[in-house]
């Protein structure tokens, strides 16, 4: 074989191994692809819905984290790790629920629905915790995790070597190209996103703290859209999922700015870390699919007055249907926040200019939004399960309905993220030695946090009131 023959041949070696080389480095850099779980339930705490394209951390240096840096987490709170921001784990998961994988190449962490929208009861201290699918989250701290990530981001350990040191005494199966990988493209990006949420979530230090169960859902948009950001505390409880189906046509979210389920639930997908171009629109609609029929527990029957809630029924029905039954004239629809008189921050966040930068989003997508408005009040929401939804009011400024109803008994401080259940007052213990140690202080005078208004009702003898306090159990 001549030479010229030989170096004709290597010459078209290196070009096929070239091209495959090519395809193969091509094939990972596309990769995008996340566990399915055919169980609705478990695809609801660990299904992804493209959240982690602008939000998500790598999988290593998600798990990395909470022992790296386990002096930046709130060192008064329960528990370990993640456990001290809310996070719930469950036996045989390694991340907690409402924690997502997706590979996009290297496995990315996200949040999904399940992290702002599940919760738990203790029936008294030391029960067993139940965990209520679809509930608001009432132990996550939300501004926790993401105080936490700007913590790190400022942190001098937050370097190449060691965070390359310490995922590989986390994981003795991070090799020799995971390093590479990591050292020359994951970590280059990790550093230039994360300097990114330090400016974009400066205002988060300048407002007062949400706490566990709530969140400022439209104030980030601000700074998603470009706008200029401005002083409105927007801070409001996450609302439970349930029974979607007889709300579909009604003004949702606390202020009723919008009345389609489906852009409702993308907007929240955007606001937890999706870019448009990331919504895994499929498994978003077997997750609205499952929120249509889905219903929390019902209130314990043996626990129930029947007699108080027999003639409760007809004092909810002058004083209270109208507004909060299916099928009442009201509900579904907004009260003017000057009618209503409860904290007005919450509505006041919401402008009508970023109702107009809403309706942008998903230009060129089938599914573009089109439906957010500015409505200037609170939107009145039917009452299904509202044990469930204790603490009360959008800010959850009021710990039980019996408070609701005796406004004089509306405490000024009282402790959230408690989560055993005061099952003669509808709404979870707040006060109380075992409260204060593992509950979150709550200040109904600190901004956008007073528990005035929603005075329906309070007017009733008390007797008619306790009445009531019973049937609204029975929902």
């Amino acid at each position: 074989m001549s030479r010229r023959r030989k170096i004709a041949i290597a010459a078209g070696v290196l070009v096929v191994v070239a091209v495959v080389l090519g395809v193969l480095i091509k094939r990972f850099m596309d990769r995008n692809r996340a566990p399915m779980y055919a169980d609705i339930q478990e695809h609801f705490k660990y299904g992804s819905i493209g959240t982690e394209k602008r939000l998500g951390v790598p999988a290593p240096l998600f798990d990395l984290f909470p022992v790296m840096f386990a002096d930046l987490l709130p060192q008064d709170r329960p528990g370990q790790g993640y456990e001290k921001l809310g996070f719930l784990y469950e036996p045989g998961h390694k991340r907690p629920i409402g924690t997502t994988v997706r590979e996009m190449p290297v496995e990315i962490v996200g949040l999904n629905c399940a992290a702002c929208h599940t919760g738990t009861m203790r029936d008294k201290p030391g029960g067993e915790r139940r965990l209520l699918l679809g509930a608001p989250a009432n132990n996550f701290n939300i501004e926790g995790y993401f105080l936490f990530i700007l913590a790190i981001a400022e942190d001098p350990r937050f370097t190449t070597e060691r965070l390359l040191e310490g995922i590989e005494r986390q994981d003795p199966d991070f090799g020799t190209l995971d390093r590479l990988i990591y050292r020359y493209v994951v970590l280059p990006q990790v550093e230039k996103a994360f300097k990114g949420f330090v400016t974009q979530y400066a205002w988060l230090k300048q407002h007062p703290p949400f706490g566990p169960g709530r969140v400022d859902t439209f104030n980030p948009y601000k700074v998603y859209h470009h706008l200029a950001m401005d002083d409105s505390i927007g801070t409001a409880d996450f609302p439970a999922l349930y029974n979607q189906k007889p709300r579909i046509g009604m003004h949702l979210h606390w202020d009723g700015n919008n009345d389609v389920v489906e852009e409702r639930n993308i907007s929240a997908a955007i606001g937890a870390g999706a870019e448009p171009s990331s919504l895994d629109i499929p498994q978003m609609m077997r997750i609205r699919d499952w929120t249509l029929t889905v219903q929390g527990p019902a209130f314990p029957a043996d626990r129930i007055d029947h007699d108080r809630a027999t003639r409760g029924e007809a004092i909810w029905r002058a004083q209270c249907a109208d507004c909060h039954a299916f099928g009442g004239k009201k509900v579904g629809q907004v009260t003017p926040v000057g009618d209503v008189g409860t904290d007005a921050e919450r509505e006041r966040s919401f402008t009508a200019e970023l109702a107009d930068k809403q309706n942008t989003l998903g230009t060129g997508y089938p599914w573009k939004l089109s439906h957010f408005r500015k409505t200037g009040g609170y939107a009145n929401a039917p009452l299904d399960r509202v044990w469930l939804r204790s603490p009360y009011l959008h800010n959850g400024s009021v710990p039980t309905l019996r408070a609701l109803l005796f406004p004089d008994e509306r405490p000024a401080q009282f402790y959230r993220a408690y989560d055993v259940y005061d099952f003669d007052n509808a709404g979870y213990v707040s006060n109380g030695p075992e409260a204060e140690k593992l509950g979150w202080k709550y200040d109904t005078t600190v901004r956008g946090n007073t528990n005035r208004g929603h005075r329906y009702g309070t007017e009733l003898p008390a007797d008619q009131k306790l009445d009531l306090i019973e049937y609204l159990k029975t929902l």
